[in-house]
């Protein structure tokens, strides 16, 4: 399919600027023209025309001086007569002289002059020169010979008065036509003006037809869109450039609606979706409900079956241990070792599950009371294993819960106490420094000690419930310790691991984030203080 070119704004715009130029250009080089012409024509008057007439009045006023100078001398006798026709000669041939340099160009009067120039040789030779010879011998004048001068001057005076009357029509003319070329010219450039002012009103109407229409048909659809009315239809218009603008427009208000579209299917999903997690966040509740309902049952009714197991069996070892065998004291103590076991495996589930969940008290909470509280806690198997406990001098505050925070201080140092190397004096060191954890502000704490060490290939394992890497014979406890201290942790939106390049012994790391307001500068590396 063909498609139909159009011109853009920016072309209409090059179009009438292009005529404008040419326009400018053409009266320019016409007015340029004119001007030309109007001095060549003011300066042919002024240079040649004038001074020609001007000359050709002294040249008729020498021939008159050269005859008046011969008829005194005729009459007289007096030599002092010969002086106008000697000089009226001079001037003469001045004039002529004069005159054929400015009206080299004009053949028409040039003639005239070579005319008048032959017809005064003519006369000096054959009238005035033989007057002036027989003035000097004395003989009486020859009325004959002087009227026959007389008329032979008489037709000098005629062609000295056709050429006044030439010079006076090439004067006319001559100012005719330079007023003929500057009518021209002032025609010309008001012709100029007012094809600007053409061009300029053109351009104004350019501007509103083909340029400010459509974009206020543009600005009124946009608007009606804009006002909800999206299924409107922009239709294009005016230029290609404006046509391309609107069809944009059109394409955006397509997309708009299918996005709507979209949108609205979206969002029926997203409320069955919301209904969804209320009725979720209601069996939730309920289910958590029933949990709290399973920790108190099993914090109270399991235990009392369990502690009267184990009070039964030692009853029955204290009230008839003469009379069982040595197989029947042992399989006492593995019931009662059994119930005990049991009641402190239901205890650290009631606290695992506890985590987070109860009594979440969120405080800012200084991390050298909650180490303190934890050491003293841990007081009886700190002296038992004589460990040395390095410490930094301040340790930060944190938000929390003071609670928790103890308790995670706690199963971490005692576990570096209870894992000690047998063949060297146990040693804990605590560090803390600053870094920075998914972009935000945090620190770091390390519990090192120098004990038997957890292999690499266990450094997730320790971290679930009830796993253990040593048996109970050699180790006590249920194996939820650093379990426990994973959920202390990633409930206060930080993370824990072994840092798998200690040797001997193990480093545990964890991060809290720092409070938000952090004007505290970075602790320095810790000094050991022992405890």
């Amino acid at each position: 399919m063909k498609t139909e070119r159009r011109l853009t704004v920016q072309h209409w715009f090059h179009l009438v600027l292009a005529f404008m130029a040419i326009l400018i250009l053409a009266g320019g080089a016409l007015g340029a023209h004119l001007l030309n012409r109007t001095a060549e024509i003011h300066q042919q008057l002024i240079d040649r025309t004038m001074p020609a007439r001007a000359e050709a009045l002294r040249m008729q006023t020498a021939l008159v001086d050269q005859e008046t100078g011969v008829r005194g001398f005729g009459i007289t006798e007096d030599p002092q007569f010969l002086a106008p026709y000697t000089e009226g000669r001079q001037l003469q041939q001045r004039s002529a002289d004069r005159m054929r340099t400015l009206l080299a160009d004009r053949p028409s009067l040039l003639a005239d002059v070579e005319a008048i120039q032959e017809a005064a040789d003519t006369w000096r030779t054959e009238h005035a020169e033989p007057a002036l010879e027989a003035a000097r011998e004395g003989g009486p004048p020859d009325t004959a010979a002087t009227e026959r001068g007389r008329q032979s001057f008489e037709q000098l005076r005629e062609l000295v008065n056709q050429q006044n009357t030439r010079l006076d029509q090439a004067r006319a003319d001559g100012m005719a036509e330079l007023a003929k070329a500057r009518d021209l010219r002032n025609m010309v450039f008001l012709a100029v003006a007012v094809a600007l002012l053409a061009a300029l009103v053109l351009i104004a109407v350019l501007l509103r037809v083909i340029v400010s229409r459509p974009l206020r048909e543009l600005r009124k659809a946009s608007r009606r869109i804009a006002d909800g009315d999206f299924s409107h239809r922009i239709e294009p218009s005016g230029p290609a450039d404006l046509r391309e603008l609107a069809a944009d427009v059109e394409a955006m208000r397509e997309g708009m609606v299918k996005a709507l579209d979209s949108a609205e299917g979206k969002r029926a999903l997203l409320a069955q979706q919301t209904a969804d997690l209320d009725a979720q966040a209601v069996e939730l509740r309920r289910s958590n409900a029933e949990l709290e309902q399973f920790a108190y049952v099993a914090s109270h009714d399991l235990q009392e079956p369990l502690r009267k197991v184990a009070s039964f069996c030692q009853l029955l070892e204290k009230r008839y241990g003469d009379k069982l065998d040595e197989r029947g004291v042992q399989y006492v103590n593995f019931a009662v070792d059994g119930a005990k076991r049991m009641q402190v495996l239901i205890n650290d589930l009631l606290t695992f599950s506890r985590v987070g969940r109860l009594d979440d008290a969120r405080q800012e909470v200084a991390q050298d009371r909650a180490l303190d509280k934890a050491l003293r806690n841990l007081s009886t198997a700190v002296e038992e294993s004589d460990v040395q406990i390095e410490r930094p001098d301040e340790l930060p505050e944190v938000t929390g819960d003071p609670t928790l925070l103890i308790m995670l201080w706690q199963n971490l140092i005692g576990n570096a106490i209870k894992f000690r190397a047998p063949e060297r004096p146990p040693v804990v060191r605590i560090s803390c420094t600053e870094v920075e954890e998914a972009g935000a502000a945090a620190w770091q704490f390390c519990v090192e000690d120098n004990g038997i060490g957890i292999p690499e290939e266990f450094a997730e394992k320790v971290f679930v419930v009830f796993q253990r890497l040593h048996s109970r014979e050699a180790y006590s406890g249920t194996g939820i310790g650093l379990a426990l201290c994973r959920k202390i942790v990633e409930h206060h939106q930080g993370r824990i691991w072994v840092d798998s390049g200690q040797s001997p012994g193990t480093r545990i790391c964890f991060t809290l984030p720092a409070l938000p307001a952090q004007d505290d500068a970075p602790l320095p590396a810790p000094e050991g203080a022992t405890a």
